[in-house]
């Protein structure tokens, strides 16, 4: 089944809910999507900590940021 057929299905299945259980999904669902979020953000902060330790980072000005992107 195609995923936009699913989500159809599903966005239809919550639309034959009540008002309450309808409110609830949508709770669960925001919730869920910021935990995802933070667990996005948990994991590049730790990759940028690891660029760091490892000195896989340069730092400088946004002149010398353009003089290095622009040696690529």
């Amino acid at each position: 089944m195609p995923t936009s057929t699913q989500v159809n299905d599903i966005l239809q299945a919550i639309s034959d809910l009540n008002f309450e259980d309808q409110s609830f999904i949508a709770e669960i669902l925001t919730k869920r999507m910021i935990e995802l979020r933070r667990n996005q953000i948990a994991s590049r902060s730790s990759e940028a900590e690891d660029n760091y330790r490892l000195g896989n980072v340069h730092t400088g000005t946004v002149e010398d940021l353009m003089m290095y992107s622009s040696n690529d």
